[in-house]
């Protein structure tokens, strides 16, 4: 039984299975994490460039940006890969011209790692008249 035990302690075998599995996990969610994080400053971007182009054609193309509908259908036609509604966006004029503001519930693609955090994601952009 004594050597049966030593041939034991010394076996090398199943080393790297046990690593794997103890090590694989944590790479799966950090890749997952990585993933879900680049989505969300993707559809960041997305709306920011979707404000900034409603905004311009609310100071500069009055002919098809005259109403505030206009400018909400023209952000919603500016924005790619998501659904989102005229209601997504609003539109003022305050101090510095005319300004389109984006706010968008994120739900992410893997809804088990965010849990019931769903963070909202903004954009806003000013244009002078």
């Amino acid at each position: 039984m004594l050597v049966f035990l030593n041939r034991l302690r010394r076996s090398r075998a199943g080393n790297a299975a046990i690593e794997a599995a103890l090590g694989l996990p944590v790479l799966i969610t950090f890749g997952a994490g990585l993933s879900e994080f680049g989505y969300a400053m993707w559809i960041q971007n997305t709306l920011q460039y979707a404000v900034e182009a409603a905004a311009r054609c609310a100071a500069i193309n009055t002919t098809d940006c005259g109403t505030t509908a206009n400018i909400q259908a023209y952000a919603v036609s500016q924005v790619v890969a998501i659904n989102v509604t005229t209601s997504t966006f609003t539109v003022s004029t305050p101090a510095c011209g005319k300004q389109v503001t984006a706010s968008y519930a994120f739900d992410g693609g893997i809804p088990m790692l965010l849990g019931d955090w769903n963070p909202t994601l903004t954009a806003t952009a000013c244009h002078p008249a």
